[in-house]
């Protein structure tokens, strides 16, 4: 049941949960192709988001090799495995699941993300982590009325703005750049990459009289197709600030990883 200090859905996939992928995944190392599969397996090691688990008949050009270490992980225990594609040699980044996991995970691998270097959902590359079949990221446009602060300072005054619904993250306000105030800003070298928006080209940090706050706003100037709306605009933390929409002050939400 949603609180009154909550106002966006939560995510709904259970850690150990598992489904099907109805989607041809290839995994690349070194130029190689490691495995090319249509029978993969999403599973949920942790709530946020799942993970890719590929049959191990369906590895192209790799070995595994049993470390003989075995862990619980989130949705049960796993055998840690390294993996070798030709003269590449990756350590411990493939888990076996094992007895006691999900009877559908039987004879598959979990491959470490960064283990690989590109992941690719039929042939389009995936980054960061697999996009969860259960969440949606819409960008619409609002004649909403959205106000920033932060110890006091006014930093951004808007009449329209683009708002981004991300399914298990606070709507994020996407303000036009003529709306803020930029010389209160100072540049952050910071990058970040999303599964379902791209990487962002900015971020900005903010320094008061009585604090320093670091990357508190940010940018797409190149987001996915997807969410174009938000391409050259700028959102701010609702962690971190003082947001009013519409005149409403909004409660803060929990720090959140993803932007």
């Amino acid at each position: 049941m949603a609180t009154e200090s909550v106002l966006y859905p939560s995510l709904i996939a259970p850690i150990g949960h598992v489904e099907p992928v109805p989607r041809r995944i290839r995994g690349m190392l070194a130029g190689r192709v490691v495995f090319d599969t249509r029978r993969a397996l999403y599973v949920w090691e942790w709530q946020s988001y799942p993970q890719f688990s590929i049959p191990v008949g369906d590895l192209v050009d790799g070995e595994l090799r049993d470390d003989g270490h075995m862990e619980q992980l989130g949705a049960g225990p796993a055998h840690r495995h390294t993996l070798q594609v030709g003269p590449e040699v990756r350590e411990g980044v493939a888990w076996v699941w094992g007895e006691g996991a999900p009877g559908a995970l039987r004879d598959t691998v979990r491959f470490e993300w960064d283990a690989l270097d590109a992941w690719l959902e039929e042939d389009e590359p995936v980054f960061v982590h697999p996009r969860s079949p259960y969440s949606r990221v819409d960008a619409l446009r609002a004649n909403s009325r959205v106000r920033v602060e932060l110890d006091g300072v006014v930093l951004a005054e808007a009449d329209t703005c683009v708002k981004l619904f991300e399914t298990g993250l606070p709507t994020r306000y996407y303000l036009d750049p003529a709306t803020i105030d930029w010389t209160r800003l100072r540049h952050s070298d910071t990058v970040t990459r999303c599964p379902y928006k791209g990487t962002t080209s900015n971020y900005w940090s903010f320094d008061s009289d009585a604090a320093s706050h670091e990357d508190i706003a940010w940018t797409y100037d190149f987001p996915t197709t997807h969410v174009h709306r938000i391409a050259g605009m700028t959102a701010f933390y609702n962690e971190h600030v003082v947001l009013y929409v519409d005149g409403t002050l909004l409660p803060k939400s929990a720090d959140t990883e993803r932007t």
